[in-house]
């Protein structure tokens, strides 16, 4: 059932579009911004050679960096100033997010308002600037060691000098990536950030569709298997959207009023409560965790001693995509990542009082800490189904792939991240088209108004 606010945007019509000047200099700010971002991903890293860079990452494929190579639409392969993208931006805002839940004194700035707010911001840009830092040095340490391991000089000239420079670039990449997604979120439209993660997954799109419709030409990936994935992407797809818009709504009581007539009217409300509360977060946190170790592994060579090369050989092969240790491992870090996720984004107990403070009820539940338990109860029973949820969409691409042998990772995260992305920002120009209509609308009223008199 459309709202009435969708229903209102349906009618609006391509002449009120036209007239949306606002609405048209903000999509255009967003194209270039975009447009900008993945022009940077092909900016090269000061002291890499191309050429062995690319062949030095197919000797790499497989961990941690295809996740944020996908992410950041394959800047990490090519290894451009812009590799690390907004991957830093991301973990420390979560990083900031949690510790304004569980640390006290980031608990009173976030109650403060916009002032708490702006200090919290500032905070999470001081965490993208270290996380950046350590990785950025950590990815120039690498690179050497792969270089003399593999056999691969990636890096012209290695040394200090060359890892300076890396840091350099990198963190100066992340933080103007930031830049570009605060300007989206403030001039633009839709969130930045989000904007630029899914214009990266995005960008590596036609790659997985020529992969596969090669592999349908060739003769190496039967025909109905070529269907079946196109039909089960699209199947996925509406899923999730009618997944993401499911809301559990719970209905609030207030005490009845006297209206201005002197009759008592009792108000009521819903508190709305996602299926989905945690996002898009435990599979991006499952994922890294579980191939975090591998990766680090294999970045510090590892796999070139001959007295770790057995056991590394194993874990690889347990831990390998479509494997049933990964996928269960997999299952288990999503589920655990909503439940952690979702009792930290809903606080039971500060909702509870707010209703009780405003004088507000959940009929039959007494107020207070009755209220508190019946809200615990409620959001594990919601967080079960969402916790399903995410773990089929993130474990049928993955067996899928597997079984059809892709190597092109589009997975049910980059999905995720597609849809939710589309989905938000689509709703932002349907509330900038509908501002405008109602625009149009009082302007009309007034010269009527002025007419009469």
């Amino acid at each position: 059932m459309a709202s009435a606010a969708e229903q209102l945007a349906s009618n609006i019509s391509m002449s009120s579009f036209s007239k949306a000047t606002e609405l048209k200099r903000r999509l255009w700010f967003t194209l270039g911004a975009l447009i900008l971002f993945r022009l940077l991903s092909f900016v090269p890293m000061p002291g890499i050679d191309p050429a062995a860079m690319a062949a030095l990452y197919q000797t790499q494929s497989g961990g941690i960096l295809d996740v944020f190579n996908t992410f950041s639409g394959g800047a990490l392969e090519r290894m451009s100033i812009v590799a690390l993208g907004v991957m830093p931006y991301i973990t420390a805002s979560i990083v900031v997010q949690l510790g304004a839940t569980l640390y006290g004194p980031w608990q009173v700035l976030r109650k403060e308002g916009e002032t708490g707010r702006k200090k919290l911001n500032q905070y999470t840009r001081y965490l993208t600037v270290l996380l950046t830092t350590v990785q950025g040095y950590w990815i120039a340490v690498g690179l050497e060691s792969l270089g003399a391991t593999q056999g691969i000089s990636a890096v012209v000239e290695p040394g200090m000098l060359f890892r300076v420079a890396a840091t350099i670039s990198l963190v100066g990449g992340t933080l103007f990536l930031m830049w570009i997604g605060e300007q989206i979120t403030s001039r633009g439209i839709g969130n930045g950030v989000s904007l630029i993660i899914m214009a990266g997954i995005v960008a590596r799109l036609p790659q997985a569709i020529a992969q596969l419709l090669e592999g349908g030409r060739t003769g190496t990936m039967n025909p109905v298997i070529v269907v079946a994935i196109v039909a089960l992407t699209v199947g996925l797809i509406l899923f999730i959207c009618f997944m993401e818009r499911a809301q559990r709504r719970v209905l609030i009581q207030y005490p009845k009023r006297q209206t201005a007539r002197g009759a008592m009217q009792q108000e009521r409300s819903h508190l709305p409560i996602k299926i989905n509360i945690s996002g898009v977060i435990p599979p991006i946190f499952a994922s890294s965790l579980l191939l975090m170790p591998l990766t680090v592994l294999q970045m510090s060579g590892a796999g070139s001693d001959p007295n770790s090369g057995d056991w590394l050989i194993t874990v690889s092969t347990l831990l390998q995509h479509g494997s049933p240790a990964y996928l269960g491992l997999y299952a288990a870090g999503i589920a655990f990542f909503c439940f952690f996720y979702a009792a930290v984004q809903f606080n039971s107990e500060e909702t509870a009082d707010n209703l009780k403070r405003h004088g507000g009820f959940i009929p039959g539940i007494r107020p207070g800490k009755a209220t508190e338990s019946y809200f615990d109860y409620l959001v594990t029973r919601i967080t079960v189904v969402g916790a399903a949820y995410l773990v089929l969409i993130c474990l049928i691409p993955e067996i899928l792939a597997a079984q059809a042998g892709l190597n092109f990772r589009l997975g049910g995260t980059s999905l995720l991240i597609v849809v939710n992305v589309t989905m938000d920002t689509v709703a932002q120009i349907q509330s900038h088209l509908i501002a405008h209509q109602y625009g149009d609308l009082i302007k009309k009223a007034k010269l009527k108004t002025g007419r009469r008199r």
